[in-house]
């Protein structure tokens, strides 16, 4: 059977951003999940980054996300340049700030799509456009007592 992409399903939807925030409280991946669940999508595809304990060959205790006051907007503008190009039938993306622990959530975006190629396509996009251009800064506090900034964009 062919694909044919005349069905409005395989289109975008009309409003397919349910979700963008930025916030200083923990992230939950049900919530994320549950924005963006869509009838006409086939795949959906989800990607949850956590405080890891080590970078750079160095421990990693804790560290704090900061951002600048246009970085919802800034996000915003990340969405719809994803939704611009692929078929999104639901977007949702949630970016946490303030101090974190190792294991603790620090982002988590899903994308739903009419199948699955597209729907991985466009979280990768989503994630790696949001940590290139959305001004969210990481100070990492390392075991042995130093610490870094590391900036977004």
């Amino acid at each position: 059977m062919a694909l044919t992409y005349d069905h409005p399903g395989e289109q975008t939807a009309l409003d397919p951003i349910r979700l963008l925030d930025i916030r200083d409280t923990p992230l939950s991946v049900d919530e994320v999940f549950g924005a963006v669940g869509d009838d006409a999508a086939g795949g959906t595809a989800l990607f949850v980054g956590t405080v890891r304990n080590h970078d750079g060959g160095q421990d990693v205790d804790a560290l704090g996300y900061s951002c600048h006051p246009s970085a919802g907007d800034e996000l915003r503008r990340v969405a719809e340049k994803v939704v611009a190009d692929f078929p999104v039938r639901a977007m949702a993306a949630v970016h946490r700030v303030g101090d974190l622990r190792v294991g603790d959530l620090a982002v988590v975006v899903a994308v739903s799509c009419p199948h699955r190629a597209e729907a991985f396509a466009a979280c990768r996009k989503l994630i790696d456009d949001l940590k290139h251009e959305v001004p969210i800064w990481k100070h990492q506090h390392f075991s042995d007592g130093t610490e870094e900034w590391v900036g977004a964009c």
